[in-house]
């Protein structure tokens, strides 16, 4: 069975964003944005995993719609938490690049899952 490439990434990240949410909440005291960035960033794998099991190509097509909309959610708090300090350069130089690569992955899927 090959490799799912973006089941792998989308929990990785998950992963990350539930640690960012830890640290945000707990040593930073933000509730607000840290708790979006926790349901936007982990539904993206959520979705991913529904899509797996999708009735049918259009079901498919759908979760992994949602997925990229979560995805462009959780790159719009990343730049919020960095626009308001929450997240130092450092920590949004981590995030960025991995919220881009999902956007990327996922409108590539919808994309050709349309075709």
């Amino acid at each position: 069975m090959k490799p799912n490439i973006i089941k792998e990434k989308s929990f990785d990240f998950a992963v990350n964003i539930v640690n960012l949410y830890k640290d945000l909440a707990y040593n930073k005291k933000e509730f607000v944005m840290s708790r979006q960035i926790l349901k936007s960033g982990t539904s993206i794998g959520a979705n991913v995993r529904e899509a797996e099991f999708a009735q049918s190509k259009l079901d498919f097509i759908s979760k992994m719609s949602i997925s990229l909309k979560e995805a462009n959610k959780t790159d719009y708090w990343l730049d919020l938490l960095h626009a308001t300090e929450f997240l130092s350069k450092d920590e949004f130089d981590k995030f960025k690049p991995k919220s881009q690569e999902m956007l990327r992955l996922l409108v590539s899927i919808v994309k050709t899952s349309k075709e």
